[in-house]
Parts: structure tokens; sequence; C-alpha cells
């Protein structure tokens, strides 16, 4: 893993910094409090996401609402950014999620949820949170903790850091599981199913017989119970159809005798129904005859009508309508009858004053004798004209009356006679339709009738076939069938309820057997359970020695290669050997062992750095089976001085650590920076950090 660019937003000193750092050994270099460790803090912060201690006021800039972090880093090839922010709230300061993200080159694969992020982080690097403030970050002062502990602190550390105290710890939780076995053994062992197996064997093999001959036992009871069961259930049947049958001629004896009602009550009926018919027969005689008289008599006056020459099938109307004819001939004629008889007059009295004088009866003028003879002539001849035409008049007049008599006299009769002659046809329409009626239902009923007779001849025939006798035989054939069942069904019962209880007996015994063969089962598998806790308990006694001596001589070896590395040719030959406890013993050139309380301050830092060091490779390889690829410092030239070269030196030796891909180191010294592949210069002006990148 390698940190390519850091960016800040209101961390601590910094309102907005952006830091490039390359590969090898870079350098923040800067006075004290100009903000150089806050890229540290940043860093750890944007990995990690856990304050270092209960909050994040450490990071979140005096007076601002929101800091960010982004860190772009490499690893295996590909490129990775994460960012994460804190947020000012009324309760405190914490992480906003919204904008917590980890893209893998361009593409987003984590986000918000932070338990997703770290997973995949240590995916991608290996690191947790304990190797990497452990290990990957040396912070101030905490160069010499290891070396300052006393030997029993610095092993159990670094037992629990090598994976080591696993093998301890496994061991003591093997003592108490050994413990737990022997005690479960101990218990087995007095366990009264266990001491006596074989006589719960023995009277688990009586109860075994008890259940066989109670089985054969009930295989017999089900078998006449099967009989008893069918003969119950062939009496029941018969006894049921008989009830049926007895029912069944309870219903019949009812309807007989709704049978035998409904018969006199249609008895009774057609009698009346009879008399009814025959007073509508005489009736409809009375009614016949009446019409039948009326009817001649309307022949007769129709009779009449032909003797004047007129037709006898005229309706009334039309003889109404024919005497009104004849009523205005008759004054049309009398009209002219008087009419004639006026000018006949006339004609006398002109005839009379032309005798009596010899003038003109129109003009008055005086007439000869011949001339007055003609004109009486022809007034004669007129005059009688005039008394033979009134005496036609006269004829046809009395012609007319007399036929306006006969006619008149057909109408008043036919007129009287034809209502009386309507209503008789119409109430002897009535009183056929009432006969018909009255002739059809007297013809139902007594088919009716005959039907119910019939039925009830049926019926009786039905009731008659009923023996009450085979129902009370069958009664007592189904009571003795119940008594045989019932007793049979009982004793059934009673060998099932005593199976049951052999059975349950039978079970506790087989489950006692089962459970103490398993015991014993048991305890031949906690012996050998024993044996193999004994086995490992020895196994990881020994081994936890033996890996602490590899990992210390591999420590011994990385730490004296780095020192080496760190005194150069030109400084004293140190050589370094680590005990059991991880305690480093420097020997000089003159033979003599020091501890770490005997060296210099320059020689201390010298040492806890590569101690440092090399507890990082072999760690690192251990934990996540790569050496350590970055390096974070934070002041690693407490106790050095430029005059002696211990500074110097030290830069130089990380320089030349090819091992490392990437070291990021915070100083304020200036002669260790000058050794450094990447300088970057972080100032602090008006409060605010700035950085500079120096070529």
């Amino acid at each position: 893993m390698r940190v390519e660019k850091v960016h800040l937003e209101n961390i601590r000193s910094h309102v907005e910094t952006n830091v490039t750092f390359a590969r090898g050994f870079n350098c923040l270099v800067g006075g004290l409090g100009c903000g150089k460790s806050s890229i540290l803090y940043a860093i750890d912060f944007a990995l990690m996401g856990d304050p270092m201690g209960r909050s994040y006021d450490y990071l979140l800039r005096e007076g601002a609402d929101i800091g960010k972090v982004a860190v772009e880093f490499t690893h295996g090839g590909k490129t990775y950014t994460i960012w994460r922010a804190l947020r000012r709230r009324e309760k405190g300061i914490g992480q906003d999620m919204e904008q917590l993200k980890l893209y893998e080159e361009d593409r987003l694969i984590a986000s918000e949820k932070g338990e997703a992020v770290t997973e995949q982080l240590n995916a991608i690097t290996g690191l947790d949170k304990e190797l990497y403030r452990e290990i990957v970050w040396v912070r101030q002062e905490r160069l010499k903790e290891l070396l300052d502990a006393s030997p029993r602190e610095r092993q159990k550390r670094l037992d629990e850091l090598f994976g080591l105290s696993d093998y301890e710890a496994a061991w003591s939780g093997l003592a108490g599981l050994k413990k737990t076995y022997e005690g479960e053994k101990s218990a087995y062992e007095r366990d009264l199913d266990v001491i006596g197996m074989g006589r719960l064997e023995a009277e688990y093999g009586k109860t075994v017989e008890e259940f066989s001959l109670i089985e054969a036992d009930l295989g017999e009871l089900r078998r006449r119970l099967a009989q008893a069961e069918k003969a119950l259930n062939e009496a029941a049947l018969r006894l049921q159809a008989l009830e049926e049958s007895r029912k069944q001629t309870e219903k019949l004896q009812r309807r007989e005798a709704q049978l035998q009602a409904n018969v006199v009550n249609l008895e009774d009926l057609c009698a009346r129904l009879a008399d009814e018919v025959e007073r509508k027969n005489l009736l409809l005689a009375k009614i016949d005859e009446r019409l039948r008289s009326l009817e001649t008599e309307e022949k007769r006056h129709r009779e009449k009508l032909r003797e004047v020459r007129l037709k006898a099938d005229q309706t009334a109307e039309e003889l109404r309508e024919y005497v009104a004819a004849l009523e205005n001939q008759v004054a049309t004629i009398r009209g002219e009858q008087e009419a004639a008889k006026n000018e006949s007059s006339a004609f006398e009295r002109r005839i009379s004053g032309l005798t009596a004088e010899s003038r003109c009866p129109l003009c008055l003028q005086a007439l000869d004798e011949s001339y007055k003879k003609d004109l009486l002539e022809r007034f004669q001849g007129e005059s009688a004209e005039r008394h033979r035409r009134l005496s036609e008049l006269q004829k046809n007049l009395d012609e007319l009356e007399r036929l306006h008599s006969v006619v008149n006299t057909v109408v008043l009769s036919l007129q009287a006679l034809s209502p009386q002659i309507e209503e008789l046809r119409k109430r002897a329409d009535e009183e056929r339709e009432s006969l018909e009626r009255f002739s059809a239902e007297f013809a139902s009923k007594q088919e009716e009738e005959k039907t119910f007779r019939e039925q009830l001849h049926t019926v009786r025939m039905e009731i008659a076939r009923f023996d009450l006798a085979e129902l009370e035989s069958a009664g007592k054939v189904r009571e003795e069938a119940f008594l045989q069942h019932s007793e049979i069904k009982h004793r059934l019962e009673n060998e099932e309820r005593r199976k049951k209880d052999v059975a349950l007996r039978m079970n506790e015994l087989k489950e006692r057997l089962d459970n103490a063969q398993k015991k014993v089962e048991r305890m031949g598998r906690i012996e050998r359970i024993l044996d193999v806790i004994e086995g490992v308990r020895g196994v990881y006694r020994s081994i936890q020695p033996k890996l602490r001596s590899e990992f210390i001589a591999y420590l011994q070896r990385m730490v004296q290669q780095v020192l080496d590395e760190l005194v150069g040719a030109a400084g004293p030959v140190l050589t370094v050997r680590v005990d059991e406890t991880y305690s480093p013993v420097i020997k000089s050139e003159d033979g003599y062992e020091r501890d770490v309380s005997n060296l210099s301050g320059g020689e201390r830092t010298l040492l806890a750095f590569a101690y440092r060091l090399g507890l990082g490779q072999l760690i690192t390889q251990s934990r996540t089976g790569h050496g350590l690829h970055m390096l974070l410092l934070d002041e690693p030239t407490e106790s050095l001085g430029r005059e002696d070269g211990s500074v110097d030196r030290l830069a130089e030796s990380l320089s030349r650590l090819k091992a490392i891909e990437q070291i990021i180191a915070v100083t304020h010294s200036e002669a260790f920076a000058e050794k450094a592949e990447h300088v970057i210069r972080v100032q602090k002006e008006d409060d605010v950090s700035r950085v500079s990148i120096e070529e």
C-alpha cells in the first residue's frame, strides 16, 4: 500500500490542504505546531474511521461545522480513494456517513455504511486498526514504548501481536475442558443405571415377554370384537329397518285417516254438486222454454213485415229508420194533398165566377162567349184533374198510413221483445257455463274420490303388511348383540390399557438401557478425549516456546540488519541479541553486554527504531502474508543529535530501506529532512497551515 494524495478540509489548522506523496522516503518538515502531525491524523481517520480517543474533537477545526478528508492510495496495481467527513451536531462531533465513500479507480465499491467500508479496506490492504496503529504508524513519543516496558509486559504484548498468546489461551482453556470431562466421567461412573445394566436388561426381557402375550390376547379379542361388532351392526341395521318400517306404517296410518277424511268430504261435495247440476238443468229448461216463446212471438211479428212485402230479418234500428222514412212520405203527401185542395178550391171559385160573370178571373176583362166557353171547359178539365190527383194522394196516404201502422206496431213489439230475448239468451249462456263448470267439477271430484279410494285401499294393504311382533323380536336380538359387544370391548380396552402400561414401562426400561449404553459409550469417548486433550495441551505447551524462538531469531536478524544500516560503517559496531522476553541486549566491540537502560539516548533511539522496524516486518508478514510496505513516523529523531551524525545516519538509513515501499516521516529537524527524497514543507500563518513541495 502506498499513499499518493491527501486532501484536508477544516482538519485542525488545515482549512484546505492538498498533499502529494511519492514512492520512497517522504518528509513533512516544519516548526512546532504548524500542522505536520495533523496530516498523519487525517490519514489515520480516513483509513480507520475510529477516533483516537472518545471523540473527534482533536480533528475538526475550531469554529467549523464540517471537515473532510480524502486519501488516494495504490495497492496491487490499482488506485483507491476513500472519503470521510466530520459534522458538528448538538450532541458533539461525529462522522457524516452520507459522505463516506470508497472508490476503486472511478467505480464506487462501498459507501455510507462504516462496516462495509472497513471490510473492503481490510480485504484490499490486509491492515486492521491494531496493526496500523501499532506497527505502520509510529506515533510521537511511542517509538521506545516497547523498549521501556518490563520484560513480562513486552513478552505478553508481542505474543499477542504474533498470535502466540492464542496457544497459551488454548492451553488454559483445555485445562478447564479437561476438568469438565473428568467431572462428567465421574458422574457416569456413579450412575445407578450404568452400574446395574444387567438388572435392567433382565427386567426389560420380562417386560418384552409380557408385552408379547398381551399382543396375542389383544389379537384374539380384536377378532371376537370384530365378529360381535358385525353381529351388532347387522342386528342394528335389521332393527333400524323395522323401526323405519314402523315409522312408515305410522305415516301410512296418518295417511289413511287423511284419505278417509278426503273421501268423506268428496262424497259430500259430489252430492252437493249433483243437486246443483240438477237445479241448473231445471232452471235452464225454464229459460229455454220462455226464450222459445218470445222467439215465436218475434217471428209472428216479423211475418207481418212479409205481409206488407218487407224483409223480415231487418233489425229494429233499420225498421225505425224505415218508419221515419214513411212518416216523412206521409207528411210530404199530406202537404201535396193540402196544396191540391187549395188549388182545387181556387179553380172552383174561378169557375163559379166565370159562370156568373163573363170576366176573366185573372185580369177581370170581359170575355166573349166562345172564349168563356173554352176557358170554362179548360178550367173544368183542370179541376177534374186535380180531383183525380187528390184521390190518388188520399189513396197513397191511406196505404202509407196502413204500412206505417203495421211497421210501427212491429217496431214497438220488437223493441219490447228484443231486450227480453237478449237477456234470456245471456242468462241461458251463463247458466250453461255454470252448468258445465259444476258438471266438470262434479266429474273431477268423482275422479278424485275414485283416486283417493284407490290410494286408501293401497295404504290399508301396506299397513296390513307390518308385523309388530317382528319389531319386538329384532329389538331383543340387538340388545343381546350390544351386551356381548360391550363385554368384549370392555375386556379389549382393559387389555389395551394394560398393554399401554407395559409398553410405557418397556419404553422406560429401553430408554434407561439406551441412556446407560450411551453413557458407557460416552465414558469411552471421554477417556479418549481426555487422552487427546492431554496430548494437545502438551503440544500447545511445547509449540509456543518453539515458535517464539523462531520469531525471536528472525526478529534478531531483522533488528541487527536495520541497526547495521542505521549505524553505518563509520559508527560503532553494535551487536544485538534478543532473549526469550523479546528484550534486546547490545554487545559492544569490547564484548560487554548492555541492556536498554545502559544505552545512551542516541543508541536507544537507533535501537528503538531498528526494533520497531524489525517487529513491523515480522508481524506484518505473519498477519498479512507480505512485508511492511508503508511506514509512518512521527518525530523519529528524538534524542538524536546532529553533532554525532546520528540524525544523518538515521535519515540516510531510511532512504536506503528499499524493503519498505514508502516512508512518511514528520520532523522539525532540517538535517533529517535534507536526506529525504521528497520534502513537503508545512508552515502556519494566521492559524492556517499551508503546504509546499520542495524540488
